[in-house]
């Protein structure tokens, strides 16, 4: 028999297409943008885009492509989900190296969310670096 939390269920993710716009907020439908990433027909090319797709992902509750773009070496076994959180917009306040031409690199951002409706957001920098010639995410450091 399961046992059930007290914890009343938030709201869902947001219903996600193809067609939608893209959580991670450029100006590109998700499948054109973060949604080809997800699918595993493209690459994030650098850390940036990596860190929008990330993004999108916990938008989308996409746990399998956070965790194969996460580093092993610092990889959680599992992803879990506050149903009570909607992730709602994502601000990138600076980047240093992470293109093509580096191996690593840092994305500092605001990811803006609610829990249970109330507005709140996270501000941090995240850490990557190539791994089997693709970038992945290893740390954070919490910058509020």
């Amino acid at each position: 028999m399961s046992r059930r939390t007290s914890r009343p269920r938030g709201p869902a993710a947001a219903r996600i297409t193809f067609a939608s716009p893209c959580p991670c907020g450029l100006p590109a439908a998700y499948g054109e943008c973060c949604g080809r990433f997800h699918s595993g027909s493209a690459a994030a090319p650098t850390c940036e885009a990596l860190m929008r797709s990330r993004y999108a992902a916990f938008a989308a509750r996409d746990a399998a492509y956070l965790l194969r773009t996460w580093h092993p070496g610092t990889r959680p076994p599992g992803v879990d989900f506050d149903p009570g959180t909607r992730w709602t917009g994502l601000d990138i306040l600076d980047t240093t190296e992470g293109s093509a031409f580096h191996s690593t690199g840092t994305v500092t951002f605001r990811a803006h969310y609610t829990d249970d409706g109330r507005p709140d957001s996270l501000h941090e920098q995240s850490r990557f670096v190539r791994h089997e010639g693709a970038w992945v995410y290893t740390t954070a450091v919490f910058a509020d």
